[in-house]
């Protein structure tokens, strides 16, 4: 943080108090935010200033006379560079950016669209005084945590965990030498993979300015050479959808952020504004978390692509023309504001606030956190809330924090946070049947479930192909959320539990939260050296993948029947769920919460036949859990498998240094046995040595392992393995020879039967129709599963309630 900085004064610019209401005669289309523009200059009023302080500068805009759309800005006087903007579609606007004590400013008004002619201008001017030590040094390091349970007692520690981690380990983030004594006390091993993240921060944003200057359009769908700001981002949404006003739709969520923030999407569809028109819902988004720029970035590229793919590209055009496309790139724009605003200026250190994480809600944390702005506040980059915790799945449970300085504070309650509200809001009116939400760094696909007690669902085939599938194009790693660590109150472990629409998150990039734009965007995105997806398509192909399986029936739901024109069906659906049991501050559980959900959303009549794509109405929370009946026996177990005795391996940093102690074994498959689990087990008798345990499959990619530390053995799991040839990786952690090197470990491979699946309840949605003057006309409750269609016919001369039940469900 700003070295412990505190407000000491709160001050308004006496100039925009002498006359604070802009006025324009007329509306002009233009980034407000791009220059400094004449006084006389149409639809335009501007204010001189001078900072008073050194801190902050927050500029706000509230309307005045009716609705329209004004945007804001602030420049530095002398060189005519922007210093704060924002130009959300309303006009209620907050431009917000640090500033030095004398500095000339020249705050904008750009009327750019509607009716309003004046909106009210507010400037203040915030002191921040440094107090105490200079920021310390943050570092990147892997802390060695074996299997599940060594994850989940790391996250107990409070500290700032990054999505990049293995079967064994987790990369963290080190803040400061707290921080590093925690860790230290915790009796976890780790080794340092970048000693000072400030300092790479300042290497990347260097690298950012000479990509920048060096390429006048990248290959990326807008030609974007270089990261956003917010108001950049906003500006370009609402003028994709007024360049395109067949095409694109641009609108503000329901609610705005505790700073005042308007959260903007784009829509984009054939004949966009019937959005009751019951095509299949993509639902893309960006920034849950502030410091990952880049998922911002993959998300605006993407309405890009499928506003210039409708015109040039007919592989899109069609796609487009079967679905509807939501992309909102910033979640959570008051976080995102602040990490993309942080940049050392004057003589504030503001790196902390770089890497923020979490949204600016500091109802939750003690009283004296609770002052000043989000953007210069006490607490640092740990005010807030993680909101991809804070999602009713699963919530409460490991995984999560419930201390409100950790990095992954779940908040007070599920859906607490305005941000998760805004995104259950579209989930749960738009019958989404596909969703990616976009996260950094990792080169992972997530998917459901987040936790790994939690039974893999009825849909895990398809789910896991599909996820397969994106990852053959960015490179990526395609597997359960789990497995990375334990994760709850996650984006689609509620979306996909409670509605049936597949969800995944994507870790974009190998490393850091927002490395060099050229890497972490164009190369990620576009799928060339040195992405991992390099010559496979890239998140472009991923994204287009994922499309096609919204445009595709056979992988959703799907009513049809025919309806009166003007008639308003709604598909409907109200239920309860369970969170996890409750973790508290002081580590008790106390029993789970049942939130509340309702689904609805609706259709209107074309005065013929309709098709109407839907999620399963069965929820997948309790359709039951996958399995599949044996084909053949299990395999018979592997023993005796043992290293030469008395040959003890020297080296700790495997897979960097090769001299391990390596047993190679084979699995059997179909039709001779039916393998649905497999479990490797190493077990010694000295107490003295400390074996960590690693499965390569025959191409030497590691695809299971235990590291615990502290026993005799090791476990290690994988479910349904290939057939084929497999090899047991030994590494002496400890580097100490056994006591007794003629016995000292056997390792052993034992398989399981798999599980036939189990099925649950079955549960309906409600249809009902109501005429032009809103009289309810028909009700039917109607059953359908994936990929099946159902015919509800004249729903609207029903008037009998009446049920439409598939048959029971079968084995898949």
């Amino acid at each position: 943080m700003l070295a412990g900085a505190v407000v000491v004064g709160v001050n308004s610019s006496t100039a925009a108090a002498a006359d604070n209401v802009l006025r324009a005669d007329r509306s002009v289309a233009r980034a407000c935010y791009e220059k400094v523009l004449p006084p006389n200059a149409a639809g335009v009023d501007r204010r001189a200033v001078t900072s008073t302080v050194d801190g902050l500068v927050q500029a706000r805009l509230t309307p005045r006379d009716g609705e329209g759309d004004w945007d804001l800005a602030v420049f530095d006087r002398k060189t005519g560079k922007i210093v704060a903007g924002s130009s959300a579609l309303r006009s209620k606007e907050l431009a917000e950016s640090f500033v030095t004590k004398g500095q000339e400013l020249i705050v904008q008004g750009c009327r750019y669209d509607g009716r309003a002619g004046t909106v009210t201008l507010g400037v203040d001017f915030l002191a921040l005084t440094p107090q105490g030590t200079p920021p310390q040094r943050a570092e990147l390091v892997r802390v060695e945590t074996g299997d599940q349970k060594g994850k989940q007692r790391l996250q107990t520690l409070d500290l700032d965990l990054t999505e990049k981690a293995d079967a064994t380990g987790v990369e963290v983030v080190l803040a400061n030498d707290d921080d590093r004594k925690v860790l230290r006390d915790s009796g976890f091993a780790y080794r340092v993979l970048n000693p000072d993240l400030s300092a790479t921060s300042r290497a990347n944003a260097e690298a950012d300015r000479r990509y920048a200057s060096g390429e006048a359009a990248s290959t990326l769908p807008s030609g974007r050479t270089s990261y956003r700001h917010l108001y950049e981002y906003d500006y370009e949404l609402k003028e994709l959808a007024r360049k395109n006003p067949k095409l694109v739709q641009a609108f503000t969520m329901p609610l705005s952020t505790v700073e005042g923030r308007d959260v903007v999407g784009v829509e984009i569809a054939t004949d966009v504004a019937d959005i009751a028109d019951g095509k299949a819902v993509n639902f893309l988004m960006g920034v849950h978390h502030a410091r990952e720029w880049p998922a911002g970035e993959h998300a605006i590229e993407w309405a890009y692509e499928l506003i210039n793919g409708y015109r040039n590209n007919p592989e899109i055009r069609s796609l487009v023309g079967k679905t509807r496309n939501i992309v909102v790139p910033i979640v959570n724009p008051d976080g995102f504001s602040i990490s993309r605003e942080a940049e050392p200026k004057g003589d504030f250190t503001t790196f902390d606030y770089e890497m923020k994480r979490k949204n600016c809600n500091a109802a939750d944390s003690p009283a004296q956190f609770r002052t000043g702005v989000c953007m210069a506040n006490p607490a640092g980059r740990l005010r807030g809330i993680d909101p991809n915790r804070n999602y009713a799945g699963f919530w409460g449970g490991p995984g999560a924090s419930p201390t409100w300085s950790s990095d992954t504070f779940r908040g007070g309650s599920p859906f607490s946070e305005l941000e998760t509200r805004n995104v259950r809001h579209i989930v749960s009116t738009r019958q989404v049947t596909n969703l990616i939400t976009l996260h950094t760094f990792s080169n992972l696909v997530l998917r459901v479930p987040g936790r790994a007690d939690v039974p893999r669902p009825l849909d895990e085939p398809a789910y896991k192909a599909l996820g397969d599938k994106m990852a053959s194009r960015n490179g990526y790693i395609s597997q359960p959320s789990w497995a990375l660590y334990d994760t709850t109150g996650s984006t689609e472990d509620w979306s996909y539990w409670a509605t049936g629409g597949w969800g995944f998150t994507f870790e974009v990039g190998p490393n850091d939260f927002h490395p060099p734009f050229a890497e972490a965007v164009v190369a990620e995105y576009t799928g060339v050296a040195p992405a991992a997806g390099a010559g496979k398509g890239g998140n472009r192909q991923a994204f287009v993948d994922m499309l096609t399986n919204a445009a595709d029936p056979g992988t959703h739901s799907t009513l049809v029947g025919s309806a009166p024109r003007g008639f308003e069906l709604n598909l409907h659906k109200t239920f309860q769920t369970p969170t996890s049991p409750v973790i508290q501050p002081d580590g008790s559980v106390t029993p789970p919460q049942y939130v509340t959900d309702t689904l609805d959303s609706k259709l209107v009549g074309t005065g013929g036949r309709f098709g109407w794509a839907v999620n399963p109405s069965t929820r997948p929370y309790v359709a039951g859990q996958y399995g599949r009946d044996p084909q053949g026996p299990p395999q018979a177990p592997i023993e005796g498998l043992a290293n030469p005795p008395g040959v003890p391996p020297e080296n700790t940093t495997w897979p960097a240094d090769q001299n391990v102690e390596r047993i190679p074994f084979h699995v059997d498959g179909m039709p001779a046995v039916d393998n649905g689990r497999m479990n490797i087990s190493v077990n010694w008798t000295s107490t003295d040595t400390d074996w960590d345990l690693y499965i390569l499959d025959s191409e030497g990619r590691q695809v299971a392992g235990s590291a615990s530390g502290g026993t005799n053995s090791e476990r290690a799991v994988m479910f349904d393995p290939p057939p084929g040839d497999y090899t047991a990786v030994l590494v002496n952690y400890d580097q100490v020879d056994p006591a007794n090197p003629d016995d000292w470990f056997g390792l052993r491979v034992d398989f399981q039967s798999p599980t036939p699946a189990v099925y649950g309840p079955k549960e309906a949605y409600q249809l009902t129709c109501k005429n032009r003057q809103g009289k309810l006309v028909g009700v039917t409750d109607v059953y359908v599963d994936r990929g099946q269609t159902v015919d509800v016919g004249d729903v609207c001369s029903n008037s009998q309630r009446r049920d439409r039940k598939l048959a029971a469900r079968g084995p898949r």
